[in-house]
């Protein structure tokens, strides 16, 4: 029993994977954070900022948030002021999906478009963080929680490797987690560090984001990778970093669906694709546990829409396909029965 939704941002399932792996000698398990209120990792980190700035007397009455968000920031965002009466800005970019647009209005959130990537940088994020600059300017009474700087952001992810030591007894031997903001993998990097654990954080990053020493290049995904170094990141935050393709994170979505049922986002098949990369290496009878970061829902226009794929990866469904039939009309086929 919860006395208010923001409270059920929190002890997400780990579920053990049987099929989508193929026949392994260590013990997969996959952390669901679509489980959260807002559908993603998201949720924890907006929830926490926001509370505790308030705690801290940071946000006052009346106070306008302004925040960039490729879309699930934005929405644990949008969720936490309106159940806190607080004004949102949030500043996106032509990548952001309408779905997510959508999410933000609902919850009574204002959303300003960027439509030209900064042109120093030639990035979206910088264009989307100097409009942030701007706009706080313009609103006295505002607060940025700037979640690639934020301690409250990675805080909230401690508490998520807390859950996973406690469900395994602290017997987590790899840890495979997205990178953006660097929040999830600096929060869980603090709790291994702070427990002396034997964990092996393997960082997967997007190829084009600049993080682990990458070379700025275009990204299709929204949420993976960065075209900034957040403040959040710090040398050596994981063991291994592992550079995965747009193509990557389709294949790795299609193929969670289609093994274990289970509908995820960008990040998530990214995160999956890794581990295929590196299943051979993993020692076994190992524990090795997946952040599995957002639902696959607002994705269904791109990653999980053949038309998007074909367009812009040509016919690469042998990757993931086994019948011959295409992810729709295996959809519409079990509608029919």
């Amino acid at each position: 029993m919860y006395d208010r939704i923001l409270a059920t941002a929190q002890k997400t399932p780990l579920l053990r994977l049987t099929r989508a792996g193929g026949k392994l000698e260590f013990n997969l398990y996959a952390k669901l954070e679509t489980f959260n209120p807002g559908g993603s990792i998201k949720d924890r980190a907006a929830f926490n900022i926001i509370e505790r700035a308030l705690d801290r007397g940071e946000i006052r009455a009346g106070a306008t948030i302004i925040e960039s968000s490729s879309g699930n920031m934005g929405i644990g965002l949008a969720q936490a002021c309106a159940y806190w009466g607080l004004r949102l800005i949030c500043v996106v970019d032509p990548k952001t999906n309408a779905q997510n647009i959508n999410i933000l209005k609902a919850y009574g959130s204002e959303v300003d478009i960027v439509t030209r990537p900064d042109p120093v940088t030639g990035e979206f994020l910088q264009a989307r963080l100097n409009r942030v600059r701007e706009l706080l300017n313009m609103h006295p009474n505002s607060f940025w929680p700037n979640q690639y700087s934020n301690l409250d952001n990675s805080a909230a992810h401690y508490i998520t490797m807390g859950e996973i030591a406690d469900e395994l007894e602290s017997k987590i031997d790899y840890l495979l987690c997205a990178t953006s903001t660097c929040g999830t993998a600096r929060g869980c990097a603090d709790y291994i560090r702070d427990r002396s654990m034997h964990t092996q954080l393997i960082a997967v990053d997007a190829e084009g984001s600049v993080l682990f020493n990458g070379q700025s290049g275009a990204r299709l995904i929204p949420g993976h990778g960065s075209g900034v170094v957040p403040r959040l990141y710090r040398s050596g935050i994981a063991e291994r970093c592992i550079k995965v393709s747009d193509l990557d994170c389709v294949v790795g979505c299609r193929r969670l669906v289609r093994k274990e049922a289970i509908l995820v986002g960008g990040s998530s098949g990214a995160v999956f694709s890794a581990l295929e990369r590196i299943k051979a290496e993993i020692t076994d009878g190992a524990n090795c546990v997946m952040i599995f970061a957002d639902r696959g829902e607002r994705y269904l226009d791109t990653i999980y829409s053949d038309e998007w794929v074909r367009t812009h990866f040509g016919d690469v469904s042998h990757l993931w396909e086994e019948a011959g039939a295409s992810l729709e009309v295996q959809y519409a086929c079990s509608w029919a029965f």
